[in-house]
């Protein structure tokens, strides 16, 4: 009996706490720390190296340079990869090399929707915590919400109470119609700055996977 009163107890204390939580003035407080941040990772040039593995063996790799342009978008450019899988003769691997670039058109689509997810606009993330719940979680704020960009679609993100920058957010969505789900995690430099450091992608149609880190960062030279 004192059990379930502790319980019940915990549980009123944590709707009273969540309900006394200014959703409009965290949606404003993230998007202002999230954009202050943002400029200052435009001075960075960065490559992301990605892994497609599928049935727990390596198929493909590749190499992808980042940087922002003057609008202050993100841009991305393949500049490396390579697959394992060995070439087959004759017509066997002309529908083999056409087997190829489709699965690697689509680990790429997967990587772009990922990037949706890691970079949102300030009206994307206000629109966000408008239709999202919002709990605490000791340090943290868990805001989770649902049709972000696709209907059906779900993302959490974990944002950091003192400097309101994120950690780490969790989605579900849709690709092609199949489903898609990663978790997008994110550090900080010595300077503060916060990145998104990996991502991991599990897309069960294709019973593959996807393992992508952000490295060797770099100031840009004007």
């Amino acid at each position: 009996m004192r059990k379930l009163i502790l319980f019940a107890s915990a549980m009123a204390m944590s709707i009273l706490t969540s309900a006394q939580i200014d959703k409009e003035q965290l949606a404003l407080d993230v998007s202002k720390a999230d954009a202050a941040n943002t400029e200052k990772l435009k001075a960075f040039i960065w490559k992301r190296h990605s892994a497609a593995t599928v049935n727990g063996e390596v198929k493909a790799t590749i190499i992808t340079e980042f940087s922002f342009n003057e609008q202050g978008e993100i841009q991305a450019k393949q500049i490396g990869g390579e697959t394992s899988v060995k070439e087959k003769p004759g017509l066997r691997g002309v529908a083999q090399k056409n087997a190829i670039e489709q699965n690697l058109d689509y680990v790429e689509k997967a990587l772009k929707l990922s990037l949706a997810y890691t970079y949102m606009s300030k009206g994307q993330l206000l629109d966000f915590f408008e239709k999202s719940t919002i709990t605490e979680v000791g340090n943290t704020y868990e805001v989770t919400g649902t049709n972000v960009y696709v209907q059906g679609d779900r993302l959490t993100v974990v944002v950091e109470k003192d400097t309101k920058l994120f950690l780490k957010k969790t989605f579900s969505s849709f690709l092609e119609k199949d489903a898609i789900d990663g978790v997008i995690n994110y550090e900080k430099f010595n300077s503060g700055v916060s990145h998104g450091s990996t991502t991991l992608l599990n897309l069960p149609a294709k019973n593959a996977r996807i393992d992508a880190k952000n490295q060797d960062y770099s100031q840009r030279v004007e």
